[in-house]
């Protein structure tokens, strides 16, 4: 049964790429028997440019980090979320020389995903941290207030979905970007909310040393 839900979500994305695709404006939803449907985004229907740096993640990763933009600002449609996408990746690949945009998902203020580097790739967004995570970024500034709930149900479906594919181990566990790095990222209302969620570590996870066990 599992192996035929997994089947079926792989079809769905397919088909979800082929959609936004040829009509980049659609927004499709990505359904599955168990979660909520989602908007799901994928390169092409935002028009990412083609990525300059892809090395493959170990998979299934353990840990899954949360980020906010900041800037650009919170995003409530989709042609202001794709054009926020293209700005990072333009930032990120001319600016920071990192080669595409750095995390593996965003996620706008309106419930949208948007695939960025996606599962298979190492992301660029929390130092030693992109070895063993799925980088997924709130758009927006979370420092104050919490994204809308639409955005934050889409962010627990998202790393429900990758366990469900195996992308992200079922223990997998769950931090802020300002544990892997000196930041106020990914906001200090945002990390309040998700320091309550099932699967979040506390503490500072020693990465140098999880990279020396793991290789």
């Amino acid at each position: 049964m599992a192996s035929s839900q997994v089947s079926c979500v792989y079809v769905i994305v397919l088909l979800l790429n082929f959609s936004v695709s040829v009509f980049p404006g659609v927004v499709k939803e990505v359904a599955t028997s168990d979660l909520n449907d989602f908007p799901l985004i994928s390169r092409d229907g935002w028009h990412a440019e083609p990525s300059a740096n892809q090395k493959l993640l170990k998979l299934p990763t353990p840990y899954v980090v949360i980020h906010h933009t900041y800037i650009p600002k919170a995003c409530y449609s989709f042609e202001e979320c794709a054009n926020a996408m293209r700005s990072m990746q333009r930032y990120h690949k001319s600016s920071l020389k990192w080669g595409d945009i750095g995390y593996n998902f965003c996620i706008g203020a309106e419930g949208t995903a948007f695939e960025g580097r996606g599962w298979d790739y190492k992301g660029v967004h929390a130092g030693r941290a992109n070895n063993h995570s799925i980088g997924i970024c709130m758009i927006g500034d979370w420092r104050e207030k919490l994204p809308p709930k639409k955005s934050m149900d889409t962010l627990k479906a998202l790393i429900k979905i990758g366990v469900q594919m195996g992308k992200i181990r079922e223990d997998y566990k769950l931090i802020g970007h300002m544990q892997a790095m000196s930041t106020e990222c990914p906001g200090t209302a945002l990390m309040a909310e998700i320091s309550t969620w099932k699967n979040f570590a506390q503490g500072k996870p020693d990465f140098a040393q999880i990279s020396s066990i793991s290789n």
